[in-house]
């Protein structure tokens, strides 16, 4: 391993190299910034342009650059306009928004910041440790445990509730699992519930659904609150973090480092579920003052999925590299690019092909410095968004709220279907259910039901549940989340009583 590294630096180290991590860095964070491009659609892209390099370390190291950028980047509509620009950012949205409003743009900006470059490095050590180990474990999960450990993520839900709103939270989450069957089935490929029309016969857009859930109600809000049309003059103002503060997130980013990571190196899963489990987990486990303030403005909340995010895509390179099994959407992209530079990623890439394997690894160390001198000193400036006066802003957040909806699935249909549930979302808003839960409902429901249908055929029936050691303890665990909850509750209340009565 260690001539490994020293090859991978040295590869690393050259001036086209660097040049190439820079330029993915700088590409990929532009354009997560931006909603509804995404990483995908830029590796697409830029495929030819790496091609046409010819150097399969350059042109891996670019790509790669312009992935986690992408993820880097997406915090910053997230946090500023409540505009995921990526799909694994929307966790971070929950509480970032919720600081911006508070006039703490700056801060939750830099927490961002510190939490992805943490999550980006200790994701980058560990893939240098365990890539060979951790490939194997991978393989002992099949379509049986995915879909347990969707069960996992559903069952995690009530943290995404309000104190008083597990009712609603479950509402939206049926919902959400609702809306994903719309669309061609797992198993039988009919179209379900599309009312004849052609544009969802692959059913809805994330993309869309996102934009619609939180970018357009946030638009619509602002034009119903007309108080609130100045600038937010603090909005660029407190940009340290205090000691506290730092205190309170550094054992949030190391657990969620890790936890990403590891759900990052199985095979799609992908950094949208590990931010969503990141949150879950940290919200649970914290006190009940703590509790309270995820949603609105937590350090935490925001902290853990941005971590999570991060290490997750690094973990997502596990199973591409030395597996030839794209973790996720964006590594099946990459792994096309791969196969055009004639490299076959595989068990034989860190023997065969040393250079590029170790050179992609110590790129990330860079490409994570790299992002973080970049986005620091840039911060009062990208702040500075919310200081436009609201009647400006309201008109920059609905179009990139509608091109991003459009270049997702390319058809003008997506338009009528962000407007449509933007106005649902909203009156949703106004009754005081939360969205999230519905979002999280739609991503897990179409994994969950493949990954059942899967499993089906392969058992000829639900036997998988009690065949399968690692299944069974993922569906007990999903079991134990959603009891947790209310077993605290009831602890919680009988000690109150029971303090009342010794009174």
């Amino acid at each position: 391993m260690l001539e490994g590294l020293l090859i991978g630096l040295q590869t690393a180290l050259s001036l086209q190299n660097l040049l190439m991590v820079i330029a993915g860095c700088l590409i990929g964070t532009f354009i997560g910034m931006l909603p509804g491009l995404g990483p995908m659609s830029i590796i697409a892209i830029m495929i030819p342009v790496a091609i046409s390099m010819g150097d399969p370390s350059a042109a891996l190291i670019l790509l790669a650059g312009v992935y986690y950028g992408a993820i880097f980047g997406g915090s910053t509509s997230s946090i500023l306009l409540n505009a995921p620009g990526v799909a694994g950012t929307v966790a971070s949205s929950f509480d970032g928004y919720p600081m911006a409003r508070q006039g703490k743009a700056g801060k939750a900006l830099t927490i961002a910041a510190i939490a992805s470059f943490a999550g980006g490095t200790i994701g980058a050590i560990l893939l240098m440790i365990f890539a060979p180990a951790l490939s194997s474990a991978a393989l002992l999960f099949h379509s049986s445990e995915y879909f347990a450990l969707m069960v996992v993520g559903l069952s995690a839900i009530a943290a995404f509730a309000g104190t008083g709103q597990v009712a609603k939270a479950l509402l939206m989450t049926v919902l959400g699992l609702i809306m994903a069957t719309v669309g061609e089935g797992a198993l039988f490929n009919l179209p379900r519930f599309t009312m004849g029309i052609m544009d969802l016969q692959s059913g809805f857009g994330f993309i869309t659904l996102a934009m619609a859930m939180f970018a357009l109600p946030e638009a619509l809000f602002l034009v119903l609150k007309k108080k609130e049309m100045g600038g937010d003059s603090g909005a660029i103002s407190n940009l340290r973090i205090t000691r506290q503060e730092a205190r309170a997130i550094a054992p949030v980013v190391g657990r969620q480092s890790l936890q990403g990571f590891f759900i990052g190196v199985l095979p799609g899963a992908g950094a949208t579920i590990a931010s969503f489990l990141g949150y879950a987990v940290e919200r649970n486990i914290a006190s009940k003052e703590e509790q309270d303030a995820f949603g609105k403005g937590s350090v935490k909340g925001l902290a853990a999925p941005e971590s999570a995010n991060n290490a997750a895509c690094t973990g997502s390179f596990v199973p591409l590299l030395t597996l030839g099994i794209p973790g996720s959407g964006t590594t099946a992209i990459l792994l096309g690019a791969l196969i055009a530079l004639n490299v076959t990623p595989g068990p034989r890439l860190m023997i065969d092909e040393p250079q590029v394997f170790w050179a992609v690894i110590m790129s990330m160390f860079i490409g994570n410095l790299v992002l973080l001198i970049l986005n620091l000193p840039l911060i009062p400036y990208i702040a500075k968004v919310l200081s436009v006066p609201r009647n400006f802003l309201i008109p920059f957040i609905m179009f990139f709220t509608l091109m991003g909806a459009y270049i997702g699935q390319n058809n003008a249909t997506e338009l009528l279907i962000l407007v449509g549930f933007g106005i649902c979302a909203t009156a949703l808003k106004f009754a005081d259910y939360p969205l999230a839960p519905l979002l999280i409902g739609f991503i897990l429901g179409g994994m969950m039901e493949d990954n059942f249908a899967r499993a089906m055929q392969l058992y000829d029936g639900v036997s998988f549940i009690w065949e399968r050691p690692m299944t069974l303890g993922l569906l007990a665990l999903a079991v134990i989340l959603v009891l947790l909850p209310s077993y605290r509750a009831r602890r919680a209340r009988l000690r109150a009583q029971g303090v009342a009565d010794g009174d």
